[in-house]
């Protein structure tokens, strides 16, 4: 008899504690009044980012909003297409191969940004920083923006960004090729 008292204690329990997790506690609720105001897009984490894009397309979306998900979910196609990444990864792929006597400081292909620290071309004796741009799914000239920095500030002349982007360009049209044969 003590024995199913304490197994019913046990089970209530066990519920009790699996229902109050289900519920959200402490991490719930907007993710930015912690911060006490709305922070900008460097200010935040990965994660955050994704809660509040989710967050903006429920909102936006009332009827799609999203079910709990199964493992068949896992073999469906359903990815909502305003997450998807839109940057062109020829673009990408080359702009890190032209510039790779550059250390990289940060990346993020969800915005299509590259930062990288100063560092010398081969050959050249003038230390660089450059800032990547790839702005647009197309492979296209309009889709790469790129600005570059001379060390203590010094600008860099035009026709040095010119060849640098013409670089990349002709990089990525190569890897466009090269892929289109497989």
């Amino acid at each position: 008899m003590i024995l199913h008292r304490l197994a019913r204690a046990a089970l209530i329990t066990g519920l009790a504690v699996f229902v109050s997790a289900c519920a959200g506690g402490i991490g719930s609720g907007n993710i930015f009044a912690k911060r006490g105001s709305i922070p900008t897009e460097g200010q935040l984490t990965r994660k955050e980012r994704a809660d509040a894009q989710r967050a903006a397309n429920a909102a936006a979306n009332p009827d799609r909003v999203q079910k709990g998900s199964t493992i068949w979910d896992l073999f469906s196609n359903a990815d909502d297409p305003n997450t998807t990444v839109e940057v062109n990864k020829y673009i990408w792929q080359a702009s890190l191969e032209v510039l790779n006597f550059l250390p990289i400081e940060s990346v993020d292909p969800f915005t299509g940004v590259i930062v990288t620290g100063y560092g010398r071309p081969p050959g050249g004796g003038r230390a660089y920083r450059a800032t990547v741009y790839v702005q647009d799914p197309a492979l296209d000239a309009r889709s790469l923006k790129l600005a570059l920095q001379g060390q203590g500030g010094a600008s860099v002349a035009p026709e040095t960004v010119r060849a640098v982007e013409d670089a990349i360009l002709t990089r990525a049209r190569q890897l466009r090729v090269r892929d289109s044969r497989l």
